[in-house]
């Protein structure tokens, strides 16, 4: 099983992703997960703290001559904001945190609450996630995450091959696939920025190269759709998650839904073993397992909490109301989102791999993939 925790807080010593069930033998490029990294510390809207924090990756264990030993991985980004026992309390919550009801439950301040349930925590899951696409490429599959939506403003993918469509989103501030849309974008972060309001967006990932049969749907917890869902909705400020047509799929008839099945004997030796679809509304899962088609997942993020024109709050020691308090934060993040979903998918996705053909090794990983091919193929 591959699996992985997090540890740390905003403002401690550093993040820590712990990786268990990592198959031995796969090559890792510690610049890879670096350039993930810098990645998430990218897009139109960040605010002052990544000027100050510049990620890298260092990996403690699991490691020997560049290869992974099958043992626990651990991944360690320094933080150099570092400030955490010189912090005080906060005594107003903020609407949209978890700073009101963390410190009911653990009957605390708020400080430690917001450290650990802030987004900063999410660059352990990106150098997890860029950790398990250097798995998944040994088997051709591929994570791609952009921008398809912010602050309400729609932005139409330009059609286009893999290496196209990624070169665009390198190219775009927001991290889209119309980078022509991009001076309407930041004018748009930028009024909300002046008027101290936040903006949220929708993102959408890819995962191209996938065989049949990731997940199952033998049991309710092993469904890949719903592992895919609720490690999305992990992420903070991720309020849905959506695959294939989605939401939309409820208000069309079952006959413009579902996605004829053809073959096609020369896209045999593809992911698809030839069974082909004119249309992907499934998102390329069915019945809680991969179909041969690509997978298209959709996730919606919430506009930032922390407000600089901040909503009304209450001070819990008065209980008098009083404007919320306010900690350094971003106008949007969205750009930033693309990334960590992309990654988060790529871990699950990674996982369901292992599920289905073991994790010892890569060598065996690789012969089982190519003895179940070719089973599926002589069927």
């Amino acid at each position: 099983m591959l699996r992985y925790w997090t540890a740390g807080e905003s403002h401690g010593k550093a993040l820590v992703a712990l990786v268990d069930g990592f198959p031995a033998g796969v090559a890792v490029d510690p610049a890879l997960i670096n350039a993930e990294l810098k990645r998430r510390q990218g897009g139109y809207g960040r605010g002052g703290r990544q000027r100050i924090e510049s990620d890298e990756v260092d990996i403690k264990s699991g490691i020997w001559q560049g290869k992974t030993l099958g043992s626990p991985i651990v991944l360690e980004i320094a933080n150099r904001d570092y400030k955490l026992e010189r912090l005080g309390d906060l005594d107003r919550p903020r609407p949209g945190h978890g700073d009101l009801s963390g410190s009911v439950k653990y009957l605390s301040g708020i400080r430690g609450v917001l450290e650990r349930a802030s987004a900063r925590e999410t660059a352990a899951r990106v150098a997890a996630g860029a950790l398990a696409k250097q798995l998944l490429a040994e088997f051709g599959i591929q994570a791609f995450g952009y921008v398809v939506e912010l602050g309400g403003m729609r932005l139409e993918p330009l059609p286009g091959t893999l290496e196209e469509q990624r070169a665009r989103r390198d190219a775009s501030s927001v991290y889209s696939l119309n980078p022509s849309l991009d001076g309407q974008v930041q004018a748009l972060i930028d009024q909300c920025g002046r008027e101290g309001d936040t903006l949220g967006g929708i993102i959408e990932v890819r995962v191209e190269g996938l065989p049949f049969g990731l997940g199952s749907h033998t049991q309710w917890d092993r469904k890949l759709d719903g592992r895919l869902a609720q490690a999305v909705m992990s992420i903070q400020a991720i309020k849905g998650v959506e695959i294939g047509l989605g939401f939309e799929a409820a208000r069309r008839r079952g006959s413009q839904v579902h996605d004829p099945i053809q073959y096609d004997p020369a896209q045999r030796d593809t992911p698809s073993l030839g069974y082909v679809r004119p249309t992907n509304h499934a998102g390329g899962l069915e019945a809680g397992m991969t179909n041969g088609q690509p997978l298209v997942l959709r996730a919606a993020k919430k506009p930032i909490s922390t407000l600089r024109k901040p909503l009304e709050s209450i001070n819990l020691q008065t209980k008098q109301p009083e404007p919320a308090a306010y900690e350094r934060s971003d106008v949007c993040a969205v750009p930033a989102a693309s990334v960590i979903v992309e990654n988060v998918v790529a871990f699950e996705v990674a996982a369901a791999l292992v599920d289905k053909f073991g994790g010892d090794s890569l060598v065996e990983m690789k012969s089982r993939f190519e003895a179940f091919l070719a089973l599926a193929r002589s069927r």
